[in-house]
């Protein structure tokens, strides 16, 4: 396999045993993950009108990183990613597609090898259901979703002891739709604390000896917006930021426009108040999560667990909430690509970066992985794409990565097959069923409200990041680059020559 342009050098960036070392054993490794969470979801963000003490909290005692995408911004491919540190090419899936069974790198397994003792909680989204990936055990709750024979989540399987005659699906909204409402039943029957308590109890009765590595995933705040009455009681009277939109999507979704009719529609132009409940809520179920995390945080620290850890918060993808018309996810856009992602250091790992550092490089769920290896003393593999985030913080002056590609294949729109280069500051986009590129100045206009790729001042920053994405896709052969040209392709492809047979 041949490792992209955008791929690093493992060697120059291992810090070797050093900070292993720095550790009398490796690290605990918490990995906290939301579904469907935007970058700018959270206060440290910027947003002032989300309410996530927790996260800040936990920013303020790590790091954020402002660049953070998902590379192929739907769940499937994103957990691919997450899983085995690879791109969506090299693991095989360039869209929504079927989770394999077994990869050559999975995260799990790899730690398990290192002596972690490994437990999953919450949605993992795999198939088979029941699929392990390493793990030892795993603790499902799958919105519902029921893919294999006689399957029932565990979240399901506890609710039938604690609410026999409830309905888990009361409150009446599709697992996709935009619509919002309270959630219908007591709040510690909700999916979101069911995952949170189940962390708890993990920690509260981890007497191993191995290093714990603990993935708790959350099924919100991925729709249905159904936070408690008194989340949303929080927001009452609070500014919530209407949607972007720019001269460039002003035809997108013109046709639906009652959500009524079409209450998963991914484009659509709904009226004001309507997107703006689901903002609402949205961001009620974001402060749901965020809580959880704290009860998490707290039972580490009362634990002893919490200066010994290392902890990662990241989401799959994020959520367009009706920005440039547009809902869900599977675009190239921020509210779709970009993710929240957070770092907290074992307190006996040295950092050069002050703790609540944001740190400017654009990163990828492709480096969780790498981080994780690196900090169980493990080696990288030289064709693993992510890179451990670790050089960032603790030393100078680390090489990195220029751009980060993204990509999706077609889900909601014939049109939507596309493929992206950013560093977090320019970003550039190749519908590659249609031959058409965008180009958004992502510092000067962060919302993507303007496509500048026709502005003549821009004509030098189109032609290099045109010439990086094809020089990127030439690995892929001359179906989709050639000569350094892109190539306009008429058919779908969701799955590479890569995917795991």
């Amino acid at each position: 396999m041949t490792r992209p342009f955008l791929a690093l050098p493992v060697g120059a960036l291992c810090l070797a045993a050093g900070l292993h070392a720095a550790a009398q054993r490796p690290p605990h490794i918490i990995l906290l993950m939301a579904d469907q969470q935007r970058a700018d979801a959270m206060g440290c963000a910027g947003n002032a009108a989300v309410l996530t003490p927790h996260l800040d909290a936990l920013a303020a005692d790590g790091y954020r990183f402002n660049h953070a995408y998902s590379t192929c911004p739907s769940s499937t491919p994103a957990r691919a990613t997450l899983l085995t540190g690879l791109a969506p090419w090299h693991h095989g899936m360039l869209g929504y597609g079927v989770v394999a069974e077994h990869y050559r790198y999975e995260m799990p397994r790899m730690l398990r090898r290192k002596g972690y003792y490994t437990l999953g909680i919450g949605k993992m989204h795999w198939h088979p259901q029941r699929a392990l990936h390493g793990f030892h055990a795993t603790l499902l709750d799958e919105s519902g979703r029921i893919e294999d024979p006689y399957f029932m989540s565990d979240y399901r399987r506890w609710f039938l002891t604690q609410a026999p005659a409830a309905n888990p699906d009361a409150t009446g909204l599709g697992w996709n739709a935009h619509g919002a409402r309270p959630y219908a039943l007591p709040e510690r029957l909700h999916p979101t604390v069911w995952t949170a308590d189940r962390a708890v109890e993990v920690i509260q009765n981890y007497d191993g000896q191995a290093p714990l590595f603990l993935k708790v995933s959350f099924a919100r705040p991925h729709s249905p917006y159904d936070p408690p009455q008194r989340l949303l009681d929080l927001y009452a009277g609070r500014a919530i930021p209407a949607p972007a939109a720019g001269a460039w999507s002003e035809g997108v979704g013109k046709k639906v426009t009652r959500p009524e009719a079409s209450p998963e529609a991914p484009y659509a132009q709904f009226a004001a108040d309507y997107i703006e409940r689901s903002r609402r809520h949205y961001y009620a179920s974001v402060s749901f999560v965020d809580e959880q995390v704290g009860r998490i945080v707290k039972a580490l620290r009362e634990r002893g667990m919490y200066d010994d850890a290392l902890i990662i918060y990241v989401s799959d993808h994020g959520d367009m909430m009706g920005d440039h018309h547009m809902w869900r996810k599977t675009y190239a856009y921020e509210g779709s690509a970009a993710i929240p992602m957070l770092l907290k250091l074992p307190a006996a790992m040295p950092a050069v970066a002050k703790r609540g550092t944001a740190i400017d490089r654009p990163v990828e769920l492709r480096d969780v992985l790498p981080t994780f290896l690196e900090a169980a003393g493990d080696t990288i593999p030289a064709d693993m794409d992510g890179a451990s985030l670790l050089p960032l913080v603790c030393r100078k002056d680390a090489p990195w990565r220029r751009w980060i590609d993204l990509e999706h294949a077609t889900c909601y729109s014939a049109d939507n097959n596309w493929c992206a280069l950013t560093d977090g500051h320019m970003k550039y986009v190749w519908c590659w069923t249609t031959g058409t590129e965008q180009l958004f100045d992502l510092d000067r206009d962060p919302q993507e409200t303007t496509d500048v790729a026709a502005e003549r001042r821009y004509r030098k920053t189109l032609a290099a990041m045109r010439q990086a994405l094809a020089d990127h896709m030439a690995e892929r052969g001359a179906a989709w680059s050639e000569n350094g040209q892109l190539k306009v392709r008429k058919h779908k492809t969701l799955y590479s020559p890569n995917y795991p047979k």
